[in-house]
């Protein structure tokens, strides 16, 4: 193993590394600090693959450190039998699809010729499509994998590498470690194996996908419209803003509502452009408040019932909705709840309810869902955060005739309303996000009417989640270091009295090993601690609950407190 500084010189004097990157070298001689944070060691292949800013050098994202991951990623495909003309079960080939990030598209042709060069058929996309559409694209072709060049809604600098497996979930923990393992057997320039591009399309190892994929997923994404009865009421009156945030979603987002019978649809026009600088946003994420800003100015002028916003990759789903004389931006959990009491309720009332119905959240989202879930007669399934894990769920659930998914979510923005994909889709949350604009209108009320509704129905439920930024080329190590201390000490308040632990590291039944504590506390409250897996933070999610919004905030308030406490 080459030390980080044999791996500078080793990239220095490569004569696969072009000159540009090499200037960029030069450029950083004599700053060891910085030549150690990009060399030191690779980044790690997990389950949300690979995330980084880029930039040359191991630990960043650029086109050597994709062929690198690709043919790890080849290396496992060939042990899985799903190299072309092999006889896997699982399928052959590999769909791969890219958003609007700058490279996106040059590190996904450059995966394409990876795969080429060891045999390995793609399918890609002609144009920057949203990630649930590359789940979906994996089964439709058959495919054993998939590789989705994003890094969603993360800042210009990076890119990112999402691998899928054949079911269209993102890779599992064992596949992942399959493909660390091999990237580590392989030398990033002798060992990686790259085909032509043009030549890999004349040999009939790459095939680009069009419109024609999309005209099929969408016709699946329409399949689990709940009812267009309330459309045909009011939908030519809705007035839906709707940006894209530069991204993926520009095309399909649209498209989809206009279809559904909408009759005004307001584009945020200098969002429709495809940007991965993000010229007109402060950030592309819609989960913050300031990315809707320019949304919300044409919600005023056009005097709309509410905004619509998509993440880069088009997976996430974010939605302001006009409150009295206001504009409030929805929290994940929040958008979630209206989405599933929606479901529920109008399922149960038309009848067209399956059997042994089940819904399914991460860990870390509200308990809301599960009241709303016992009311409807739905089973409520916590899983991990990924959401992996609820493609896993559906998977599970649907071969074993276990029970029949209507409704899966993440606090952070992302749902999904059918089987057709296993990852969360911006699109189905935009259709039926306008669908129950509908249902509301069609009643007299807004969104924000119907969510205080249900609050007084089933309890005050306040969300908080915030992040702690860890900052320097050694952020892993102290982000660790925060989550043993705390893991050591044990806390008996949080705010609000410690009733019970679970360390999912240390092991739940039921549920993967992974990096969560979770501390049951009084009075129905919760706080969930956990890294991310893909920036350098770590997550802390506060959930509190009250007979008022009063006495909801004044627990949130605590806890948040103490936990800002706690990683002091």
């Amino acid at each position: 193993m080459r030390s980080y500084r044999e791996e500078f010189e080793y990239w220095l004097n490569s004569d696969v590394v072009d000159e540009e990157t090499k200037a960029e070298l030069r450029a950083i001689e004599g700053n060891e600090k910085e030549i150690e944070g990009r060399f030191k060691a690779m980044m790690t292949f997990g389950t949300a693959g690979l995330r980084s800013t880029m930039g040359a050098g191991i630990a960043l994202m650029n086109v050597y450190t994709v062929r690198y991951a690709t043919q790890g990623f080849a290396n496992l495909i060939i042990k899985e039998g799903g190299q072309i003309g092999g006889d896997s079960k699982e399928g052959s080939g590999v769909a791969i699809a890219y958003d609007c990030r700058n490279n996106a598209r040059l590190f996904a042709e450059e995966a394409a010729a990876v795969l080429a060069a060891n045999g390995i058929k793609s399918y890609i996309f002609d144009d920057l499509r949203p990630t649930p559409e590359l789940s979906y694209a994996v089964r439709e072709c058959g495919a054993i994998a998939g590789i989705n060049i994003t890094a969603s809604h993360n800042p210009k600098e990076y890119n990112g590498y999402k691998a899928y497996w054949a079911d269209g979930a993102q890779l599992g923990p064992e596949h992942a470690d399959i493909v660390s393992a091999e990237i580590a057997k392989v030398d990033i320039f002798k060992d990686v194996k790259r085909m032509d591009y043009q030549e890999a399309i004349d040999k009939g190892l790459i095939e680009i996908l069009g419109t024609e994929m999309d005209e099929k997923y969408l016709k699946e994404v329409m399949t689990v419209s709940i009812t267009d009865k309330y459309i045909k009421e009011v939908g030519a009156d809705l007035r839906i803003v709707y940006t894209p945030f530069h991204g993926a979603g520009y095309k399909l987002v649209p498209e989809i509502l206009k279809r559904q019978g909408y009759g005004a649809i307001i584009t945020v026009d200098e969002q429709m452009v495809v940007d991965g600088n993000f010229t007109t946003l402060k950030s592309p994420n819609p989960e913050n408040t300031e990315g809707f800003e320019l949304a919300v100015e044409y919600a005023k002028k056009n005097d709309a019932d509410f905004v619509i916003g998509t993440d880069p990759d088009s997976d996430r789903c974010g939605a302001v909705v006009r409150a009295g004389n206001e504009y409030k931006v929805l929290s994940g959990n929040q958008i979630a709840c209206l989405m599933l009491d929606y479901i529920i309720r109008l399922r149960n009332d038309m009848g067209s309810m399956p059997e042994n119905p089940f819904a399914c959240k991460s860990i870390v989202s509200t308990v809301m869902a599960d009241r709303i879930c016992e009311a409807g007669g739905v089973k409520m399934i916590d899983v991990l955060t990924g959401f992996k894990f609820i493609g896993e769920k559906i998977k599970e659930m649907d071969e074993g005739g276990d029970g029949n998914f209507i409704f899966g979510f993440e606090e952070s923005i992302g749902f999904l309303g059918g089987t057709y994909c296993r990852d969360k889709d911006a699109v189905f949350a935009s259709m039926i996000l306008a669908e129950i604009a509908c249902y509301y209108k069609a009643q007299g009320m807004s969104m924000y009417d119907a969510l205080v509704g249900m609050y007084e129905r089933y309890g005050y439920y306040i969300e908080n989640t915030e992040s702690t930024v860890f900052e320097g080329f050694d952020s892993a190590e102290r982000r660790e270091a925060v989550m043993s201390r705390i893991r050591e000490n044990a806390p008996e308040q949080v705010g609000l009295t410690v009733k019970g632990i679970k360390d999912y590291l240390a092991g739940v039944p039921g549920f993967t090993k992974s990096n969560v504590l979770f501390y049951e506390l009084s009075d129905g409250c919760a706080v969930a601690i956990r890294p991310s897996g893909t920036e350098p933070k770590i997550k802390t999610y506060v959930m509190a609950q009250g007979a008022s919004e009063t006495e909801a905030e004044a627990r949130r308030k605590a806890i948040r407190e103490a936990v800002d406490e706690l990683l002091r």
